[in-house]
């Protein structure tokens, strides 16, 4: 063991759990009160539909887009110094959003959240597991694990009660002070580490063709209800977004050190895999997002009882996802995989009947048990899956890939199934949202099913199935 190796349960190493664990709970917990909050953010300042949207997707468009980068970062400069960087920057970008006068000043500083968060997220993983002790490293990710699923059962009732008792501007403010906690334990008792085998060169060129690809998509599609396909601005930016990625995939092919290394998708399983992840989390967001905020303006929830109606999901995951995990590596992820999207499809219909004065626990709690169920068998097969069909010494990328994936889904999703519903100019619309939200859980569960179609075709039947190929490696 080597001698500054941390030990699990010794008092630094809580210390180190507690910046790690924060940090990147601060970051989770705001994404999903933001969505609770969307009705009240939409009626203080005059925001229409697409402002809404925008509100969310500008946040997870940089997370998503930077995503990448600020895992290579850590590894090139320094794992503590960029979590740092990220923190104090998520901050500031916190700061800006609750004082925000308009709702384009709002957009503006979750875009800046957004990058903060894509700087923070990487680093708080990375830091545990080149921190700890090998033989510790398992329980400290694990408890990183358990104490981040229970931030994220927390963030519903956190966020919904700040919205009712308070204002919407205080789901912000209550990220600095938590915030300066996790800069003072990281500045204290938290180690620096870097990777010494990391390329030297960063892949600036494919994360801007990226961003530029996704901002291009983002926009075109949200803007298409409010002026058409053919309008130069929506048919402008989906050009835009189509040459970039194209150009993205070009520049990936050919440079040496590649944010993402399309080699790996060489692989049946990984390229299968990371299918059935975006049609999986691209129905998750589409739910979420739409299902929180029907049950404000149709249902006539207070945000509290909003933000608490899917908390059954999170509590079943917390409690079923490791038996799921060990299930998987027993029987193979192949079925589970399968299962798993399927059930929650089921889940996601019976949520489709949710109306005007829908009674929580028939209307609704049914449809996020069955969500929850179908969640619990899905996410750790499927996680598992998407490290172990990559090489090891690859397996770092395989997981930011995969969880920029999952990303890049919710993002997409949230501007393209307000259009596909029929959602109109207003969410605070009760007579357009109840018509739109049912249209868009029948895509979602349309979605889940993909999704577990296409894991039934490429995932293996067994774990060792999984393995990539020598000749992969090399490649």
């Amino acid at each position: 063991m080597a001698s500054d190796a941390l030990v699990y349960g010794t008092a630094r190493a809580r210390w180190v759990l507690l910046a790690t664990v924060l940090g990147s709970a601060v970051a989770f917990i705001d994404a999903t009160v933001v969505t609770i909050a969307l009705p009240h953010i939409g009626s203080e300042l005059d925001a229409g539909t697409a402002d809404l949207q925008w509100t969310v997707n500008g946040y997870a468009l940089t997370l998503a887009a930077f995503l990448l980068l600020g895992g290579s970062l850590g590894d090139r400069l320094g794992r503590r110094r960029m979590f740092l960087v990220g923190v104090v920057w998520f901050a500031a970008g916190s700061a800006l959003c609750g004082f925000a006068p308009n709702i384009g000043t709002l957009i503006g500083a979750r875009v800046l959240q957004g990058v903060g968060g894509a700087l923070l997220t990487p680093g708080s993983l990375s830091i545990l597991q080149a921190s700890f002790d090998e033989q510790d490293r398992g329980k400290a990710i694990g408890a990183w694990s358990g104490l981040g699923g229970i931030a994220g059962a927390a963030a519903p009732f956190l966020g919904g009660w700040i919205v009712d008792v308070a204002s919407w501007r205080w789901i912000f403010f209550i990220n600095l002070p938590l915030t300066a906690l996790v800069v003072a334990v990281t500045l204290r008792h938290v180690p620096e580490s870097r990777n010494p085998q990391a390329a030297q060169s960063l892949d600036v060129g494919g994360t801007l063709l990226g961003a530029v690809g996704l901002a291009g998509l983002t926009y075109g599609f949200t803007a298409w209800p409010a002026y058409g396909p053919t309008d130069l601005r929506v048919a402008g930016s989906l050009a835009v977004a189509i040459v970039a990625l194209a150009a993205f995939l070009l520049v990936e092919r050919r440079t040496a050190h590649p944010l993402l290394p399309l080699r790996l998708f060489r692989w049946r399983p990984f390229s299968g895999t990371n299918a059935a992840t975006f049609l999986v989390y691209a129905a998750l967001g589409g739910v979420f997002f739409f299902l929180v905020v029907t049950l404000q303006v149709v249902s006539g929830y207070s945000a509290l009882a909003a933000g608490l109606a899917p908390l059954p999901v999170t509590v079943l995951m917390l409690l079923l996802s490791p038996r799921a995990g060990a299930l998987g590596t027993r029987i193979g992820p192949r079925l589970p995989m399968t299962l798993g999207p399927l059930g929650c499809g089921a889940g996601v219909l019976l949520l489709a009947g949710a109306g005007p004065h829908a009674p929580y626990l028939t209307a609704v709690l049914p449809g996020v048990v069955v969500l929850g169920l179908g969640l619990s068998l899905t996410v750790a097969p499927l996680t598992s899956t998407a490290l172990s069909s990559a090489p090891d010494h690859l397996a770092g990328v395989a997981s930011g890939v995969n969880n920029a994936v999952a990303r890049i889904a919710s993002l997409l999703v949230i501007a393209v199934l307000p259009l596909v519903a029929g959602v109109g100019s207003s969410l605070n619309d009760a007579a357009t949202l109840a018509p739109a939200y049912r249209t868009a859980m029948f895509v979602c569960a349309g979605l889940m099913a993909g999704g577990a179609l296409i894991a039934w075709w490429t995932v293996p039947g067994t774990a060792a199935g999984a393995r990539p190929s020598p000749g992969l490696s090399a490649a």
